[in-house]
């Protein structure tokens, strides 16, 4: 396999672009490689059917219409298993919307790396452009109504840097990376501190500066958060009727806080949530239940 040092640098500096890191890219591609090839095997099937000098073209398309992301990756994964020998061409931007049919890569080279790389190079390609896909559909319904969809946590082990990538390029916005980078008060939380404002001071107090997102299941801890200015408000498995009173109450109080819709929410629902003028509607299924975009390769 291809060493991170002689992957193409233009190809690195893209990763990098987009956000991911290209080394750790480098070595999830390799973890996935090794479980088709472990100890560095061949490919039997492969190298059993075709000749060791033959090469081929294959044509990347798309089997449904969706949001196109990860090629960059499948670039990768091909310059792994077969360093400068293969040649890729007619790459389609990540984030880009494709029809049925619509061809989003071409790839060249000795034919048995293009079929030994194929699995896993759509392995990437296929889920990272279901998540895009998902998140997609989600901005398509909240239009025009000043919320956007974040994703959460709820990501693949090992995946989250990739899948919260996909949902940017569905035009989504993410959420927090990690425990550390925001503190988000949950309903455990709030029965260890002993109530959702002794949870809130005591993370300012441990932590000052750090953003602090409050879960509530009412208006009455909507409320006793808006009386110590709280910054940011997830208001947990409410009814539209009783988020579109919390959006009242926070604005007769004066302090801006943003207000999270969350929990039990779908696509059909997306819009009368997002009309009751919360700021953000978190969606854990664009990244723990998505459906993968079906691309296919096929050899000319």
């Amino acid at each position: 396999m291809t060493p991170y040092a002689a992957l193409p640098p233009a190809l690195l500096d893209e990763v990098r672009a987009a956000g991911l890191d290209p080394e750790q890219v480098h070595a999830d591609i390799a973890r996935a490689l090794a479980e088709d090839l472990p100890g560095g095997a061949e490919d039997a099937t492969s190298v059993a059917t075709i000749p060791a000098d033959a090469t081929g073209t294959a044509d990347w398309s798309a089997r449904e219409p969706g949001v196109v992301v990860g090629l960059a990756l499948a670039a990768m994964v091909f310059h792994q298993v077969m360093g400068d020998t293969v040649t890729i061409s007619d790459r389609v931007a990540d984030g880009t919307h494709v029809d049925r049919g619509d061809v989003v890569l071409r790839v060249s080279g000795p034919t048995r790396g293009l079929l030994t790389a194929e699995r896993t190079a759509l392995n990437f390609a296929s889920h990272l452009s279901g998540v895009a896909t998902a998140t997609s559909r989600w901005v398509a319904a909240l239009e025009g109504t000043g919320a956007q969809v974040l994703d959460t946590r709820k990501t693949l082990p090992g995946w989250r840097a990739l899948q919260k990538y996909a949902v940017r390029c569905g035009g989504g916005v993410n959420h927090r990376f990690s425990l550390v980078d925001k503190a988000m008060i949950k309903d455990n939380h709030v029965i260890a501190a002993g109530g959702v404002v002794p949870a809130l001071e005591a993370v300012r107090a441990a932590y000052p500066g750090l953003p602090v997102i409050c879960e509530v299941t009412d208006l009455d801890q909507l409320r006793d958060l808006l009386a110590v200015d709280a910054e940011w408000v997830l208001l947990d498995n409410m009814d539209d009727a009783t988020m579109a009173e919390a959006v009242r109450v926070r604005d007769a109080s004066g302090v801006g806080a943003v207000l999270e819709a969350s929990g039990g929410l779908t696509l059909e629902r997306a819009r009368a949530v997002a009309e009751t003028g919360v700021d953000y509607i978190s969606v854990g299924a664009l990244t723990h239940s998505v459906t993968v975009l079906d691309l296919g390769m096929d050899l000319r």
